[in-house]
């Protein structure tokens, strides 16, 4: 079989940010499976691949056994809305025409995972023109999230934006959501048939955190990155609008008389502000770490203390799992859970945790000081999560099933 990947943010080998495809794609590649990936070019998620594209519209290569074929995205993505808006479009062109005339021999499936929701475009003509089934994925419901969180205002937009949705829907055979609740709200909200919905959630990567458990040196990395004799709570992820960072920096501020410190561990379009609003409160102990590849994320999650999840107050949130908490959970660190909805309900169920009022400084630095008071909760916690993670969210196990309805879709 061999499978067609659109997914924008596919990463680099070192790359930063959400891995879920590139584990999910070399699991299928390691079964005897071909799998094709039109990704963007993307050189500020890229730890050393910032110059590749200079000039270039596509380029293909290998990652292990997956082929990218990288498509042009704006330059302007990271400016402003407008700009995010043209490198959504730009790749809906790119990615549809390496998708006609890039790729090579007959494929059976093509995968769209969203958001973007627009890829879902290119993903469509795709399958129209190949006649092959289209099968999308949702990764985070849009344009309900980009509307509460301010982002997308015009009108127009959000009305185009509905009826993109509602196409692709009708369109897809298959669609996949990461949580339970957006399964819920595509049945019951949506009107989109029980039968063509699946559930392959977000997941753990255990080969990498296991993998580092048994040889990572965790006081020699802290000694070396000056973290001793601190309680490290440590978030990672993107520093935009949705994650509301403002809450950690405000929260850094209330808990100046401990020994606590954050490490804030990505980028984004709110990164440069929130680094002068810490230093405009003369906030100390709220750190911001340049994106680093995986394998170094985790070595930081590792010598923490806790990790953190958090997000706006908005309701689209309630309904999405953080994938950063699977990596807290398989490094065996309890979580910080500054998300409501099923977030909260998965911290809370795993007993790897605790939930934090999102957007209330006050709530989460009275939660810090109780783990302070009571560091035995923090091995207990990290170990039910750990344990909750492997029984059920093992990125092998949920890839495995994955393919196997993208197999019998076939039949």
């Amino acid at each position: 079989m061999k499978i067609l990947l659109l997914h924008q943010y596919f990463l680099e080998d070192d790359g930063f940010g959400g891995s879920r495809w590139n584990e999910i794609a070399k699991v299928w590649t390691e079964k005897g499976y071909e799998v094709t990936v039109l990704g963007g070019m993307m050189p500020e998620r890229s730890v050393s691949n910032k110059n590749d594209y200079k000039n270039e519209k596509f380029v293909r290569k290998f990652q292990g056994k997956v082929e990218v074929i990288r498509c042009f995205v704006s330059l302007n993505y990271n400016k402003n809305f407008r700009g995010r808006l043209w490198g959504y479009f730009s790749f809906v062109f790119s990615s549809l025409w390496a998708g006609l005339f890039k790729t090579k021999g007959k494929y059976d499936v093509v995968i769209v995972t969203s958001p973007p929701l627009f890829i879902g475009l290119s993903g469509y003509f795709i399958s129209l023109f190949k006649r092959i089934p289209l099968v999308f994925e949702i990764r985070d419901l849009w344009p309900e999230s980009a509307i509460d969180t301010g982002v997308v205002k015009n009108k127009l937009i959000i009305k185009m934006a509905y009826a993109l949705e509602k196409f692709l829907y009708k369109k897809s055979k298959m669609i996949n959501v990461l949580t339970p609740a957006f399964r819920k709200t595509l049945i019951e909200k949506k009107n989109v048939p029980e039968d063509k919905v699946i559930f392959i959630p977000n997941a753990a990567d255990f080969s990498l955190s296991e993998e580092l458990l048994d040889n990572f040196d965790r006081e020699k990395f802290r000694k070396e990155n000056d973290l001793d004799g601190k309680f490290i709570i440590t978030y990672v992820g993107a520093h935009g609008v949705a994650n509301h960072l403002d809450q950690v920096i405000d929260t850094g501020k209330l808990l100046e008389d401990t020994n606590v410190e954050f490490l804030l561990i990505g980028g984004g379009m709110e990164k440069n502000r929130l680094i002068e609003k810490a230093k405009e409160k003369n906030v100390k102990n709220v750190r911001f770490i340049d994106p680093v590849p995986k394998k170094d994320v985790f070595k930081y999650v590792l010598a923490s203390e806790m990790g953190a999840s958090v997000l706006k107050k908005v309701d689209t949130f309630k309904t999405i799992y953080s994938n950063k908490t699977f990596d807290y959970m398989s490094c065996k660190k309890p979580i910080l859970m500054a998300i409501d909805g099923v977030s909260k309900d998965l911290v809370e169920e795993a007993k790897a945790g605790v939930f934090v009022e999102p957007e209330n400084p006050e709530d989460f630095a009275k939660k810090i000081r109780m783990y302070l008071a009571q560091e035995e909760r923090l091995a207990m916690e990290g170990k039910n999560g750990y344990d909750y993670a492997k029984l059920n969210f093992d990125r092998t196990m949920l890839a495995e099933k994955y393919l196997n309805y993208i197999l019998n879709l076939k039949k």
